[in-house]
C-alpha cells in the first residue's frame, strides 16, 4: 500500500518531463488498488481508505491545471470539471473504509479530500483543519504541515496563518515560499512578491515556473498602479 500511495503521489504531483499531472500513473495505481480489494486477505479498511483517497483526489484533476498549464489554486478551480462519478466512488469506500477500528493515514486524509470535494460548507475548513491535526500526530511531514495552514488561514484568516507558517521556517521548500506569497497577497505585496521569487528560484518545473511568474507579474502591475494613484492623491 506504501508503494500505491506513492506511485499514485507521483501521477498526482509529477517530477517527470516538466507534467506535474500524470493521469496515466495515478489510473495505474488505482487500478492495483483495487485489485488488493477484491481478494478477501487484502480487503481491508486501510485498502478501502486509500482507494477512497485516490479517487477524491483523481476526481479533481481536470480543475488543477489551466489551458497555459498554470496551477489553479483549490479556491480558484471550476467545480464543473470535478468528476462526480470519482466522488462517488469515494464516497462509496470511505464508507467501507469505517467497518474496522483502525484509523491509518490514509483514513485521515481520505476524509480530507472527502471535504474538499464534498458540497457541504458547514464547518469544512475547521473539519479539515482538526483532521490535519490528528494527521501530524500521528504521521508528522512538511506537506501536511504546509496544508494544515491552508486550512488554518481559512478558519483564523491569512494574518493568524502567517504568523503559524513562519513558525515552520521551510526555508528551502518552494511550496512554503508560495504559500506564504499567497498568504501575503493583498496583505502586503512587497512581502508576497519576494516569497513568490525566492520559490521561483527552487523550482525547475517549467509549469510553477509560469505561474508563480504569473503571480509575480500581477502583484508587481497592482503595485505600479497603486503608485499612480497614490501620486494622483498627492498631487490634487
Amino acid at each position: 500500500m506504501t508503494a500505491l500511495y506513492l506511485l499514485f503521489n507521483e501521477g498526482y504531483s509529477s517530477k517527470s518531463n516538466n507534467n506535474l499531472i500524470r493521469k496515466d500513473v495515478c489510473a495505474e495505481a488505482i487500478r492495483l488498488t483495487l485489485i488488493l480489494t477484491e481478494n478477501q486477505l487484502t480487503n481491508t479498511a486501510k485498502t478501502n481508505a486509500l482507494l477512497a483517497l485516490m479517487c477524491f483526489q483523481s476526481s479533481r484533476l481536470d480543475a488543477r491545471f489551466n489551458e497555459m498549464k498554470e496551477v489553479v489554486l483549490f479556491d480558484e478551480q471550476d467545480k464543473n470539471l470535478w468528476n462526480k462519478e470519482l466522488i462517488d466512488r469515494g464516497n462509496y469506500y470511505l464508507v467501507k473504509a469505517c467497518s474496522g477500528n483502525e484509523i491509518s493515514t490514509y483514513h485521515l486524509e481520505a476524509r480530507i479530500a472527502y471535504w474538499h470535494t464534498t458540497a457541504t460548507k458547514f464547518k469544512k475548513w475547521e473539519n479539515i483543519l482538526e483532521l490535519y491535526n490528528i494527521l501530524l500526530q500521528l504521521q508528522y511531514s512538511p506537506a501536511a504541515a504546509l496544508n494544515r495552514i491552508f486550512a488554518f488561514s481559512k478558519v483564523y484568516g491569512k494574518k493568524k496563518a502567517i504568523t503559524e507558517a513562519e513558525k515552520l521556517a521551510f526555508n528551502n521548500n518552494l511550496f512554503y515560499h508560495s504559500l506564504l506569497g499567497n498568504l501575503y497577497t493583498h496583505f502586503d505585496n512587497i512581502k508576497a512578491i519576494q516569497h513568490f521569487q525566492t520559490a521561483l528560484q527552487l523550482t525547475k518545473s517549467i509549469s510553477d515556473k509560469a505561474t508563480i511568474n504569473k503571480n509575480i507579474e500581477r502583484l508587481t502591475t497592482e503595485k505600479k498602479q497603486q503608485l499612480i494613484e497614490d501620486s494622483s492623491v498627492s498631487c490634487n
